[in-house]
């Protein structure tokens, strides 16, 4: 359980550096990129057939959707049209159009869509049974959008046994709209291709390396396809290139106990080497923002791929082979070793041989399959967001974005555990009741079976010492009348309240004080806008006088605004940590002038303490991370107070005054 030297040393340069940081950014960021850029101009008449068409097939939508009310295994299949109608009218609407040639594009996506349109209102969909290229969508539960995916389904696909999932992850598109990904999805398959293996490719929410809504859009796409096809949990595989690559170390290192094997190909690993972020000259970044990159890190999560096999593919001459050699020191600081396939004096690319060589080598891993209750665990996170997989899970820790592992094996009856930075924990017995074990041993302390036919046992440690605890799990663990902690889905920072469904609520009142009201404005705007852009889809919005008990019960309520603008703020606030008025707004002892401070923070909604609110704030990094996926990172922590008398800029909302975490009670 100790902490390797090399990363001792780290933290140590990471907590030296963060003392000489400045509380706000004092440089001026680079220029904001636009992202997507800025498309061309189309003709008008080619602009006039299309946006006829796309509105007629929104028509043959809506008309679908009230015919199909009685039908609902046809009616699920609503987003396998509604794909081809978003394309089209987002490349219109925002003109997103980069080529010339995808005009046509366009007039063949609305083709498609017209005729699978009228295939679901006969009663049939065909693309259910194609093999090949198959393009897919649904409706994601996070902002009820179109999202698009693609399939390759092999030849002669059995359908009375599971069959080997691969799950693709793309490189770099900053022009890849949902036209774009759908041409490419139609044009061929990915770079690797298992044998006797559905390939899944998923859009990931544009170009965010899997990052807040991307990472949830390979899971909703994931489970898509288990819901239509037979798909072996045991062997599934994730993989990608480029941005893709640290899309998989991401997904590989936080998610390990999913895949039989991963391939991480290129890409990047961590934040702090791949944009030189101490280089001489620039600015360093907060304490804070260090903490917070051990959220996507992943050679800090290097340990958990103790039980999934991964083989790292690199050119030799690729700059990005950086990714590959600092996993593989990770690794080694965790007694593993990183299987490594290099492509001889190649650059940015799969060498073929190579690449021939890496397929087979997958193929043997999918064959064998992961093992789906292996005898040893190993389970390192930082957040609750990630609490671990398989059998072992951690439910509470000591202190966040610390360090925390749990280890356990079982020998014969017995599962021994050894933790650090744990509070709380959950084990999955088997369910065969032969296999179930007769006693615990964690951190050197026997605890006997508890008597109980749930498969889910729970532990919490209280002045050192652990007991069984049956109100410890991920979905009570929000509202124990102990009070509040903080539990897998309830971690923070500010970010991870765009995990989940979520609804801005939009003030509807005068504010208190008018920069107020114009900072909140122009912050909605802003995130509102973000959302569509970087994550391809229309947030929901609602005025804070329709917000309902469904909507308290079923989503992450972001509220604009202040007190007086906003009802439902005003509702809750006495049971918020703040005190907010005309004259003043007191936060953690400290006071600020109310007329130009605006309090950021995430907290458990008073009214639902098993859902999050949110005061003022949207995804929190800003333009200046459009250029490169490293920085699309969270940017502030729990909380912040904001002085607007700095305007909101591409790097933060204004001068930041103050931030922090709050603790693990949420104080």
């Amino acid at each position: 359980m100790r902490i390797p030297r090399c990363r001792r040393l780290a933290l140590t340069a990471a907590f030296a550096g963060s003392l000489f940081v400045p509380l706000h950014a004092q440089t001026p960021p680079p220029p904001a990129k636009r992202l997507p850029p800025a498309g061309i101009a189309i003709p008008d008449a080619a602009r006039a057939e299309l946006t006829s068409g796309a509105t007629a097939l929104r028509r043959e939508i809506d008309a679908l959707q009230t015919e199909l009310t009685r039908t609902p295994r046809l009616a699920a299949l609503l987003p396998d049209v509604e794909i081809y109608h978003k394309a089209v009218d987002w490349a219109l609407r925002y003109d997103e159009f980069f080529a010339p040639k995808q005009v046509d594009t366009a007039r063949h996506l609305l083709d498609v869509g017209r005729e699978r349109a009228m295939q679901l209102r006969r009663g049939a969909a065909p693309w259910l049974e194609a093999t090949g290229l198959v393009i897919r969508g649904y409706r994601s539960r996070l902002d009820d959008s179109i999202q698009p995916y693609g399939l390759v389904v092999p030849p002669n696909l059995p359908r009375n046994r599971p069959n080997r999932l691969m799950v693709w992850l793309l490189g770099r598109g900053e022009k890849r709209s949902e036209l774009a990904f759908i041409a490419e999805r139609e044009a061929g398959p990915p770079q690797l291709m298992p044998r006797d293996t559905i390939v899944l490719v998923p859009y990931g929410r544009f170009c965010n390396a899997t990052k807040f809504a991307g990472e949830v859009d390979v899971f909703e796409a994931m489970a898509a396809v288990r819901g239509q096809y037979s798909i072996d949990p045991d062997r599934m595989l994730v993989a990608g290139f480029s941005m893709g690559g640290a899309s998989t170390w991401h997904l590989a290192t936080h998610h390990a106990g999913l895949w039989c094997a991963a391939s991480p190909g290129a890409g990047f690993a961590e934040v702090a080497t791949y944009t030189k972020a101490f280089a001489p000259g620039k600015e360093p970044p907060t304490g804070w923002e260090q903490k917070l990159w051990r959220w996507y890190n992943a050679t800090d999560y290097a340990g958990n791929l103790f039980n999934c096999p991964t083989i790292a593919y690199s050119g030799e001459i690729d700059p990005q082979k950086q990714s590959a050699d600092l996993m593989e020191r990770a690794m080694a600081d965790e007694g593993l070793k990183l299987a490594r396939k290099i492509g001889r004096n190649t650059a940015h690319k799969y060498h073929p041989e190579t690449k021939n060589e890496l397929t087979a080598a997958l193929e043997a891993l999918m064959d064998k399959g992961r093992d789906p209750r292996p005898r040893e665990l190993r389970v390192t996170t930082y957040t609750l967001r990630y609490p671990g997989d398989s059998w072992l899970q951690i439910t509470g820790l000591e202190k966040h974005w610390e360090r925390a592992d749990a280890l356990a094996r079982v020998e014969s009856k017995t599962i021994t555990v050894t933790t650090k930075n744990v509070s709380e924990l959950s084990l999955t017995w088997p369910r065969d009741a032969s296999a179930q074990p007769e006693s615990v041993v964690i951190d050197g302390q026997k605890l006997s079976r508890p008597e109980s036919d749930g498969a889910l046992a729970n532990l919490s440690k209280e002045n050192g010492r652990w007991k069984w605890d049956p109100s410890t799990s991920a979905a009570t663990a929000a509202t124990r009348p102990a009070g509040l902690r903080k539990t897998p889905g309830r971690t923070g920072p500010i970010d991870d309240a765009f995990m989940e469904r979520f609804v801005f609520v939009r003030p509807t009142g005068e504010p208190l004080n008018p920069n107020v009201g114009s900072w909140a404005r122009h912050e909605l705007a802003h995130a509102t806008k973000m959302w569509r852009d970087i994550f391809r889809a229309d947030a929901l919005v609602k005025d804070d006088t329709a917000i309902s008990d469904q909507h308290i019960a079923g989503a992450n309520l972001i509220l604009w605004g202040d007190p007086l603008s906003n009802r439902l703020l005003a509702r809750i606030l006495p049971k918020l940590p703040l005190q907010w008025d005309a004259n003043r707004i007191v936060f953690r002892g400290k006071t600020y002038g109310a007329a130009n401070h605006a309090p950021v923070f995430i907290f458990p909604n008073p009214l639902n303490p098993a859902r999050y609110i949110v005061l003022n704030s949207g995804i929190d990094f800003r333009d200046h991370a459009y250029g490169t996926n490293s920085l699309q990172i969270p940017k502030l922590p729990d909380f912040a107070i904001i002085d607007l008398r700095e305007p909101p800029g591409s790097r933060w909302p204004g001068k930041i005054v103050d931030a922090g975490f709050f603790d693990e009670q949420w104080k």
